[in-house]
């Protein structure tokens, strides 16, 4: 049965959905059987993978909204070992019917469920909110990434994401756990990457992973012309960073 990893964090333009592309890219590039969800209205993930997901009929929409649509019929099979479960505007408009519908906090885990057996791993790409999107997408996961940009402001919102996860814990998911923190867009030569990243550390022990996301201009590339990371430079410092991010998630404990 295949492990559910929601990359989560509230603040926008922190790292998630490259995250998400490219650790999915090399868990598939190591032959693991990886599904990613484009939890996310702006569907930056479906986009950057090369799907026009504003022309599609079926998204995660159509999923969360439609019980009687399975989740094949909205999976694409978009790499060697990858698939996809896009999404587009439309599921901005999500939120407002699941309010409505009973168990709204367990519809996506409820399609998951039919498909976990399928792969490896399956990753959710999570909106920058801490919304019922979010909610769902925490119900479904086994454990959380959350990326962490090596600033100020990212790393203040840190505290009222890990109290939604106590909270979905106690609640709704008391098996979820949060795997690591992963710190994105890091600067080794500037000092305040590196004061966040030690007060990170002594604030939550145990929880910061070794693997550092440097800032690199390839991370923009790379969505603009549909490929990953590896596809427009596979030797480059962010390919072997993500390559080391997907070993530390195969080995099933954050690198100490």
């Amino acid at each position: 049965m295949g492990r559910v990893i929601a990359i989560v964090n509230q603040k926008g333009g922190v790292g998630k959905t490259t995250t998400t592309i490219n650790l999915g890219a090399a868990l598939a590039e190591k032959q693991k059987y990886t599904l990613l969800i484009d939890c996310d209205p702006q569907g930056a993930l479906s986009i950057g993978l090369g799907l026009p997901a504003y022309d599609l009929e079926l998204t995660l929409f159509s999923l969360l909204t439609d019980p009687r649509i399975p989740m094949p019929a909205v999976t694409h099979h978009i790499r060697p070992h990858l698939d996809l479960v896009p999404s587009n505007i439309d599921l901005a408009s999500a939120e407002l019917q699941l309010v409505a519908m009973m168990g709204r906090e367990y519809i996506l885990r409820e399609a998951i469920a039919h498909v976990r057996d399928r792969y490896e791993y399956i990753l959710l790409d999570c909106p920058p909110s801490l919304g019922l999107l979010t909610i769902n997408a925490l119900v479904s996961a086994d454990e959380i990434l959350v990326p962490l940009q090596c600033e100020y402001l990212a790393m203040r919102g840190l505290d009222a994401l890990v109290d939604t996860i106590s909270r979905i814990q106690r609640r709704l998911n008391p098996s979820l756990n949060l795997f690591g923190i992963l710190p994105t867009m890091y600067n080794a030569r500037r000092a305040h990457s590196r004061e966040i990243i030690e007060t990170v550390r002594m604030k939550y022990p145990n929880k910061v992973l070794d693997v550092m996301i440097k800032e690199s201009v390839k991370f923009a590339e790379a969505p603009a012309e549909r490929r990953t990371i590896f596809e427009l430079k596979g030797d480059n410092d962010g390919a072997t960073a993500y390559r080391q991010l997907a070993q530390v998630v195969m080995n099933g404990r954050p690198a100490q």
